[in-house]
């Protein structure tokens, strides 16, 4: 539970750096690295949304689960 945590915030603060850079891309003199930063900030914004949303989706609909044994 943790360590999703802590990758929810790493691509949080991540996304949020870069969306600074990708605000200011239309300026005159940023032609080359503008587009960089909304490319980079794809791969966060789309990994967190498959893992938050589609595999899970994906595993209630084609997953096996079985209820926990009785062990007495």
């Amino acid at each position: 539970m943790i360590e999703g945590i802590k990758n929810l915030m790493t691509a949080v603060v991540t996304a949020l750096g870069l969306l600074l850079l990708a605000l200011g891309s239309g300026k005159p003199g940023r032609e080359i690295e503008g587009p960089m930063p909304i490319v980079i900030l794809g791969g966060p914004v789309t990994s967190t949304a498959l893992n938050l949303l589609l595999l899970p989706a994906l595993a209630l609909r084609y997953g096996k689960f079985e209820p926990p044994s009785q062990v007495e």
